[in-house]
């Protein structure tokens, strides 16, 4: 589904009237969970037919909490940002779209938050932290209750929050800025404090005996600055433990922390491992696990339907099943890539050069991620330029996929370049395409200047493709020829 503006309804979708919305708008009451909260009491709220904390039982007698500690919040509101991002993205909502989205939430985000304090009450009274399923299983049936009421003015209800949408915000009331310090900043101080002993937080230094240093993790919470507030057992070790379950080499965790941190937020049990079932009744290689998640960590974080869609377009073109698996274990990036943005384009532009889209998808499915105007229409231009037609380069790219793939300014052109030299016609390059996958200063000039040597001709394959004892033997026996 194409991304649509967060306040445009779907084409199609029946919007309904104004007055069927049922606005109702009730006196503020003072809730005292954390200075979090101190901003938004002065001013109306406005209640959907969705249940809001005011329904919830005990509502009127739970709402004075015990002192939250400011790094339980904070987790707290990037996994409830996280709930509410995922949410917008099942219902049709693009990843940019989601996050201009939640960026604009902060009034709604803060009231998931008080709602979790209100269901958990008891937990935070003994100051446990909640686990990701428990903070998912508070959030989505509220969640789910407001997309039943609004539908498709979802996101303007989000974005307006305590508004209806179509109204004009109310002026927030004034800010007290207690610390000019941003999210970033004190994720960075998080990993770097130092307790009475001198020692660094306990997760940082689990992290550091894996190997990483501690540049490379205040890095990882510049970037994504939940991570500093993931407990060690309860989110970072289990991953851990499961990557050198799979056979991760322990020097590769350092290096799959740092490409996705998200994995260590992630629910263990009800994410991470039906993931992996799922992508194994799929065909993904079990075996071959470690490796996959080496390539592209970032597959295990995505959901089942994202996951699905890809596939489901992969059978259209007609991958049979079995062959989608071997794609995935090999090229796990292509979850990544948008049916709509990259799949469907791509196979529409080779398809009208009369290329076998399925055979080209199996071979080289990284193809499938390269932007058709910066990387696929100048290749073809490239070789057309240069006395090939259209027939040639399909033959080429169905002889060797990888061929668009190449960089033309540090690939094409200087291999091009030297293949003017080589004193063969231009047909040797449809015949054998894969000379550009060889490297011009290691294979191609060294086998070409000891074919010129001994004075004999061979083809491109034979230069090229053999082992180098193979190569000789082949040189002796031209020579013994001669």
């Amino acid at each position: 589904m194409s991304a649509r503006p967060a306040s445009a309804p779907l084409a199609g979708a029946r919007i309904p009237p104004p007055d069927s919305l049922n606005w109702l708008f009730v006196p503020p009451r003072s809730v005292a969970i954390s200075r979090l909260y101190l901003n938004k009491i002065s001013h109306q709220i406005f209640v959907c037919k969705a249940r809001t904390f005011t329904d919830e039982p005990g509502a009127a007698n739970s709402r004075n909490f015990t002192t939250i500690p400011s790094c339980m919040l904070a987790a707290e509101r990037e996994e409830a940002k996280a709930v509410l991002s995922l949410f917008l993205r099942k219902q049709g909502l693009s990843n940019a779209v989601a996050s201009r989205t939640i960026n604009k939430s902060d009034s709604f985000i803060d009231y998931l938050i008080s709602k979790l304090h209100i269901k958990h009450k008891s937990r935070y009274l003994v100051g446990r932290e909640l686990t990701t399923l428990e903070i998912r299983s508070a959030l989505a049936p509220y969640l789910e209750a407001l997309l039943e009421e609004h539908g498709d003015l979802l996101a303007d209800v989000v974005e307006n929050f305590p508004n209806p949408p179509g109204t004009e915000r109310a002026a927030p009331p004034p800010i007290v800025v207690t610390s000019p310090i941003s999210k970033k900043e004190r994720a960075i101080a998080r990993v770097s404090q130092r307790n009475s002993e001198g020692l660094l937080p306990e997760q940082v230094l689990y992290l550091m005996d894996l190997g990483m240093d501690l540049d490379q993790i205040k890095g990882i919470a510049r970037r994504f600055p939940s991570f500093a507030y993931y407990n060690l057992d309860r989110k970072i070790k289990p991953v851990v433990e499961l990557l050198l379950e799979l056979g991760v080499p322990p020097s590769d965790i350092p290096t799959i922390l740092n490409k996705r941190p998200q994995l260590c937020g992630i629910s263990f049990s009800d994410n991470l491992k039906p993931m992996m079932t799922y992508l194994e009744n799929m065909g993904v290689d079990k075996s071959q696990w470690a490796k996959v998640i080496y390539r592209f960590p970032a597959l295990l974080t995505y959901s089942r339907q994202k996951v699905k869609a890809s596939t489901d377009y992969l059978s259209e073109l007609g991958v049979p099943e079995k062959n989608i698996g071997k794609i995935l274990t090999r090229c796990p990036h292509i979850i990544s890539y948008s049916v709509d943005d990259n799949l469907r384009p791509t196979a529409e532009y080779f398809e009208s050069m009369g290329i076998n889209v399925t055979a080209l998808i199996q071979k080289c499915p990284q193809t499938f991620g390269l932007s058709i105007e910066a990387s696929l229409k100048p290749v073809t231009e490239f070789f057309l330029e240069r006395g090939y037609s259209i027939k040639d380069v399909g033959t080429m790219v169905h002889r060797y996929g990888a061929l668009y793939t190449f960089s033309l300014a540090d690939n094409l052109i200087p291999k091009w370049n030297f293949f003017l030299t080589m004193e063969y016609p231009k047909s040797e390059l449809v015949k054998f395409p894969h000379y550009f996958g060889y490297s011009l200063e290691a294979r191609i000039k060294p086998r070409y200047n000891r074919v010129r040597e001994c004075g004999v001709s061979l083809i491109l394959n034979q230069v090229l493709s053999v082992s180098d004892s193979k190569f000789e033997d082949i040189l002796e026996r031209k020579m013994g020829k001669c």
